[in-house]
């Protein structure tokens, strides 16, 4: 089984920028709704995801923190550009940016369209307990507050969010 042991944190600034290696354009849906795994009815979201020029299905358990049970499959692309159009809700576009910190690759999410104005940082951890370097521009961490998870992004976008939800 595989887990993923991820922390989130939203981003300040633009310092990162200076910083990344590499950035992918993401174009991402959803086979299932927000509302069947609010209401228990579904354990796992499942994700079709064009990046670059591959593509991926995954599925993912739906469980608050920062360990999940997540498991990934390649896909041609013809297939997930089919499979995406299925995909309920909205789309999620971004740019992933990769940045290098200590020992850790982490993942600056850009997002774009319904999205835009929303910059989240990603770092993938082999234990929860892992100590790791926290850069500068890494602001509020947001691991446990799923409206920043992506699923919740394509079902309701930042572009709709109030003052207060983007606080």
């Amino acid at each position: 089984m595989a887990i993923e042991i991820e922390r989130k944190f939203l981003v300040s600034g633009d310092a990162w920028k200076a910083q990344a290696h590499a950035v992918i354009e993401m174009a991402q849906g959803y086979l299932n709704p927000v509302d069947a795994i609010k209401a228990g009815g579904q354990k796992a979201s499942v994700r079709v995801r064009l990046e670059g020029e591959s593509a991926r299905l995954n599925i993912k358990s739906c469980e608050p923190g920062h360990t999940r049970q997540e498991f990934e499959y390649p896909l041609p692309v013809a297939d997930a550009r089919q499979l995406l159009a299925l995909c309920v809700g909205g789309m999620v576009h971004k740019r992933r940016h990769l940045v290098q910190v200590g020992l850790h690759l982490w993942e600056v999410d850009e997002f774009l369209g319904d999205n835009a104005g929303l910059v989240v940082a990603e770092v993938e951890l082999d234990a929860a307990d892992e100590v790791f370097v926290k850069p500068d521009w890494a602001a509020a961490e947001v691991t446990d507050q799923p409206r920043y998870y992506n699923l919740a992004l394509a079902d309701y976008p930042y572009c709709r969010w109030s003052s207060s939800e983007r606080g």
